[in-house]
C-alpha cells in the first residue's frame, strides 16, 4: 500500500508569531506536488515543520505518515519512516565526508529498524555508492569531498539529490531546490530527481518560480500566501503564475476585484 503525507489545518508559529493558519495536504507515494508562494508565505515554515525543527511550534492541526502521528517523533524518526528533506541552504561540515555521512546514515535507519544489525560491509556500501552514483551520473571523487566543503551550489544540490538516492525516502521534500542554481545545473539536478521519481517516491517541490517546473512536471499544483494555501489545480496553474505572478491571487484574498 502506497505512503501518504496527510496534512490537516496545521497551524504553526516561531518566537509566538503565527506563520502557518490553517493548511491542508495531502501526498502520495509515487505523485509529485508543487507548492508555490512568494518569500514569507509559509513554504520553507511548512518544509522544516515537517521535519520536526524544534523551532517551528504546532499549535494546532496534525500531520500524519503512513498513517502514523509524526508530530509525536523526533526529526530522526520521521526520516526512519521515509521522509525525506533536502534543504535550501544546505550546511557544510569540514572533515566529514559526503561518503561518510552517508555510510552513517544508512547504517542508523539499518539499526533503528533492527538492534542487532551491524550496519552493511564496507565493500557493500562502496558499490552501492558507485552505483547510486552511476545513476546519478556523477564522478566518484565527488564521494571523498567534505560535506558541501567548497561545493557550488549546483554541487551541494546534486548532493542532497545523492543523499536522497541512497537513502531511498517515500516522501521527499525539496526546499527550494532551484535556489541559486544557474539553468545548466538546474537542469543536472532535475534530471536526478526524475530519474527517482517513480511509483515507490512521492515528490513535494517547493519553488517560487514555474523554471524549474519545466524539468520535474508536477501532477499537482499548490499556491500559499500568508500561510494558507488559497489556490489549487494542475500544471496549467504553475504557467498561469508565470505569467500574472502573485497579484491576482492577493487582490482576491483581499477582496478586491481587479479592472
Amino acid at each position: 500500500m502506497a505512503a501518504v503525507l496527510e496534512i490537516r489545518n496545521l497551524h504553526v508559529s516561531v518566537d509566538g508569531n503565527p506563520i502557518l493558519k490553517g493548511v491542508d495536504l495531502t501526498v502520495g507515494q509515487g505523485e509529485t506536488h508543487a507548492l508555490m508562494g512568494p518569500n514569507g508565505s509559509g513554504k520553507s515554515t511548512l518544509a522544516y515543520t515537517l521535519m520536526g525543527h524544534p523551532s517551528y511550534e504546532v499549535t494546532d492541526g496534525q500531520i500524519t505518515f503512513d498513517g502514523i502521528d509524526l508530530l509525536e517523533l523526533e526529526a530522526d524518526e520521521r526520516s526512519r519512516l521515509g521522509l525525506f528533506l533536502a534543504f535550501q541552504y544546505p550546511v557544510a561540515i569540514s572533515g566529514v565526508t559526503l561518503a561518510n555521512c552517508l555510510r552513517h546514515a544508512v547504517n542508523s535507519r539499518r539499526k533503528a529498524n533492527n538492534p542487532d544489525d551491524r550496519g552493511m560491509p564496507i565493500p557493500e556500501f562502496r558499490r552501492m555508492l558507485k552505483e547510486k552514483m552511476d545513476f546519478l551520473q556523477m564522478n566518484h571523487d565527488f564521494a571523498g569531498r567534505y560535506l558541501n566543503e567548497g561545493f557550488s551550489g549546483g554541487e551541494k544540490k546534486r548532493a542532497e539529490i545523492l543523499q536522497m538516492a541512497a537513502l531511498e525516502p517515500k516522501i521527499a521534500v525539496l526546499d527550494e531546490t532551484d535556489s541559486g542554481l544557474d539553468i545548466d545545473a538546474l537542469r543536472i539536478v532535475s534530471e536526478g530527481v526524475n530519474k527517482l521519481s517513480g511509483p515507490t517516491l512521492g515528490v513535494l517541490v517547493i519553488t517560487h518560480y514555474q523554471r524549474i517546473l519545466n524539468y520535474i512536471k508536477p501532477s499537482h499544483v499548490h499556491i500559499m500566501l500568508n500561510g494558507q494555501i488559497v489556490e489549487e489545480g494542475g500544471p496549467d496553474l504553475a504557467l498561469h503564475l508565470e505569467e500574472h505572478g502573485y497579484d491576482w491571487l492577493r487582490e482576491r484574498e483581499s477582496g478586491v476585484v481587479a479592472a
